[in-house]
């Protein structure tokens, strides 16, 4: 069973095609990359599956249920979670309190309903962050600014807020952009464990590396339509994509 099916997908900005016609999957316990040249339409697409932006044609079917046109809150309270290109985070609160904020947002309630909701709303939000914090090493900095955290730690800080949410299916957009050579092998080896846990996993990276060594299978995009759609091994070696990708600019 696909966890994600999206069919004939499409976003038009006036007659700019930015997302043009795209048919793809994710199946239970997969990992996917998404690659393409800047200005593809690779977090368009994102923005698409997860309801930041609206549907022109086509739909999107998670566990089975059409969720196109449902707001990104409803989307998130189904099982899918999401991190930013452009990291999300609160500087000025705790990590601890950052990745809270993640959990509530699987409960669909504000912080006021949270409160209303009794201790024991409290106490899930609370084992969900603790749990969050664990899984990406972050429970030794709970209580410290997320402003004071390096660029590496912010990384896994938004990650963090997305995991908190105890996510069915986990959208990662370019998790290892600004991260040096070691820092990207440790997220590697961080995402692959994800995925072996059994979490299906769609990400967007621009380091090819990284893309062609853990994910299962690539989906390549350019002008917003889909080019290839392949296993690795196969991808790499792809004139179009050759052509499109990896001859760029990039």
């Amino acid at each position: 069973m696909n966890v994600l099916e999206i069919q004939n997908l499409s976003r038009h900005f006036g007659g700019l095609k930015a997302v043009d016609d795209i048919t793809t999957h994710v199946g239970e316990g997969e990992l996917v990359g998404l690659i393409g040249p800047n200005g593809a339409g690779k977090t368009t697409l994102f923005n698409l599956i997860s309801g930041f932006t609206p549907v022109s044609g086509g739909n999107v079917r998670f566990k089975g249920e059409d969720i196109t046109g449902q707001k990104p809150f409803a989307i998130a309270k189904r099982g899918m979670s999401r991190t930013f290109q452009n990291l999300r985070i609160f500087p000025n609160m705790t990590v601890f309190d950052n990745v809270s904020v993640g959990a509530l947002g699987a409960t669909g309630m504000n912080f006021f309903q949270s409160i209303a909701g009794g201790r024991k709303r409290a106490e899930t939000i609370s084992q969900a962050s603790w749990k969050a914090l664990e899984m990406t090493g972050l429970t030794e900095v709970a209580d410290d600014l997320a402003a004071n955290l390096s660029y590496g730690r912010r990384k896994y800080l938004e990650i963090a807020r997305a995991l908190a949410m105890d996510p069915q299916f986990l959208i990662l957009d370019e998790p290892a952009a600004g991260l040096n050579d070691t820092e990207t092998a440790e997220l590697a080896t961080f995402v692959k464990q994800l995925n072996a846990d059994g979490l299906p996993i769609m990400l967007v990276e621009h380091d090819m590396n990284l893309v062609m060594s853990i994910c299962e299978r690539v989906v390549v995009i350019a002008s917003g339509r889909k080019i290839a759609d392949d296993v690795p091994s196969v991808v790499r070696n792809d004139p179009v994509v050759l052509e499109a990708y990896l001859g760029g600019d990039e």
